[in-house]
């Protein structure tokens, strides 16, 4: 006797015009003209498959947890394509009262000196398939990659975090004003 088991969940996003997703087990693929993205859906415990133009992602929780993976796994593909279509970016505002904060790209790193007059420079990672530029009093982060845009742009509002101090009072740092 066979038991044939029904998803207790199932969603569906249309594939971009401009975009091609392969699917292979838990692995999508997504193509397009910014460049290509790879994620394993393997953990979620899902099956996704791609059919008509559109991408099925099928959960056999039957509970609220299987209806929220369903929806994350999908929105993960949305950005995916949203990425390799437009791309992200993120923009930073250099704010400072007193000591002028230089900021300047390193390798892969953000270099950060002279912050509330410190001697020492801080440091922040930038994740590989991001861009870092610098102008005037503003940090702007691209990619295709949300994800790693996103991190990114933490790592460099983290670095510039104070710690110990008022934050009404001393508001120097790094901040996200602008995400696109």
């Amino acid at each position: 006797m066979k038991v044939l088991l029904h998803p207790a969940f199932k969603g569906e996003v249309e594939v971009v015009k401009g975009v091609n997703v392969e699917v292979e087990g838990a692995k999508v693929k997504v193509k397009g003209p910014l460049g290509v993205l790879e994620r394993s859906f393997e953990k979620h415990m899902v099956k996704i498959y791609t059919q008509n133009g559109k991408v099925f992602v099928e959960s056999y929780m039957k509970n609220k947890k299987g209806k929220a993976t369903v929806n994350a796994v999908l929105t993960h593909i949305k950005n995916m394509m949203d990425g390799v279509l437009r791309g992200f970016t993120y923009k930073l505002k250099i704010i400072y009262s007193h000591f002028p904060i230089n900021v300047k790209v390193e390798g892969d790193h953000v270099v950060i000196e002279n912050f509330r007059g410190e001697k020492r420079k801080r440091l922040a990672k930038v994740l590989k398939g991001v861009r870092v530029e610098v102008k005037g009093d503003e940090v702007i982060i691209t990619g295709i990659d949300k994800e790693k845009v996103g991190q990114t742009a933490a790592n460099i509002e983290m670095a510039t975090k104070s710690r110990g101090y008022d934050p009404r009072v001393f508001q120097d740092g790094i901040y996200v004003y602008h995400k696109g």
